[in-house]
């Protein structure tokens, strides 16, 4: 326990200033907090300090809550993995929406064309669900035939959001907090929704070429929900991953829905989540979340019950997959078997 407390503890030094953006961590193990810390400021307005409270803007860590919301309704029977785009969005064409299936978008081999390549930047406007639904049901073509390939694709996860929508009759928003969030006692977690407070909230922050710390809390792409718009704390995270751990039904369907990633012989991509399989068996897990002001980085390893979660409120925070990655290596029981976590800032682009 010393060990890892002071390698984090070096780490984080060595990594953020007490003055300037920085980011919370959590190591825990067989039910046990080994590490919780925070570094930074929050708000550089009013000078608020980073906590394992503070909460964070997920970005594309997101996606798996959203897969969960899909596989709750699945349980019910009131959708199937196989039920196509047609089904729930008969705007469509026929050539598209009857070929791609929830089972793709869920593993990202939809080949739905990127909604972010029809969206120029604009200030004081951002996106909706419903603005990326109309521009991908305008599309007439598919990067390749759909579940022949992996590709990255945040359109076909919210689209997915718009599908607990039809399906439950609930908005987005009420869904998760009706079926995830207060079930779980998530108190501090919510979906991100344009005037409404957020508690114990950390802005997000960039750097220029100058290297210049600037106010970069929202853009254009970061309020559609079902791709990447939650905000959390470490420490609600953590009662996340004991429910996927320990509670009945929450265990993400990776056995049925999941895809090969390209190039990797023992890289996979289903229900949110990145993973491989370890000499043991078992799973290795993780996903990154990178997005205007924010970087963040979770990690499950189920066979030890263990769980990385480091979340930062610096855009493209390169030291989540490298100098983070280094010390985990230096404990057996957090360390990590494949390399293909050392890649996933390319595999998420």
């Amino acid at each position: 326990m010393r060990q890892i407390t002071d390698a984090l503890d070096a780490h984080l030094d060595a990594t953020y200033r007490s003055d300037a953006p920085g980011a919370a961590l959590m190591v825990a193990v067989g039910g046990e907090v080994l590490y919780e810390q925070g570094i930074g400021i929050a708000d550089l307005v009013t000078g608020e300090a980073i906590t394992p409270d503070t909460t964070f803007r997920l970005a594309s860590v997101s996606k798996q809550f959203t897969a969960m919301a899909i596989q709750l309704l699945g349980q019910e029977e009131r959708l199937a993995y196989e039920d196509d785009l047609q089904q729930y969005f008969p705007e469509f064409p026929a050539g598209i929406g009857t070929l791609v299936t929830l089972r793709h978008l869920l593993c990202h081999t939809s080949g739905l064309l990127d909604y972010e390549e029809f969206v120029e930047e604009q200030p004081d406007w951002q996106i909706s669900d419903e603005e990326v639904l109309a521009i991908a049901a305008a599309q007439t073509k598919t990067y390749f035939p759909p579940g022949t390939l992996y590709r990255y694709s945040n359109t076909g996860y919210v689209l997915l959001a718009l599908v607990v929508e039809r399906v439950s009759g609930i908005a987005y928003a009420d869904f998760l907090q009706q079926r995830i969030f207060e079930p779980l006692g998530m108190e501090t977690t919510m979906l991100y929704q344009k005037g409404r407070a957020i508690p114990k909230r950390a802005m997000g922050y960039a750097r220029n070429e100058k290297g210049e710390i600037l106010q970069a809390d929202q853009g254009t792409c970061t309020a559609t929900k079902g791709d990447g718009c939650i905000y959390t704390s470490v420490r609600d995270y953590l009662r996340w991953h004991q429910a996927l751990s320990k509670q009945p039904g929450m265990a993400p369907a990776l056995g049925q829905v999941y895809a090969p990633i390209g190039e990797y012989e023992n890289g996979f991509y289903g229900m949110g989540w990145f993973f491989s399989r370890r000499s043991s068996g078992g799973l290795e897990m993780y996903h990154t979340g990178n997005t205007s002001g924010f970087s963040n980085l979770v990690i499950r390893i189920p066979e030890n019950d263990a769980l990385i979660a480091c979340f930062s409120n610096m855009a493209d925070n390169s030291y989540l997959l490298t100098g983070l990655l280094d010390v985990l290596e230096q404990f057996p029981l957090l360390r990590l078997e494949s390399k293909l976590v050392r890649d996933l800032l390319a595999l998420t682009r």
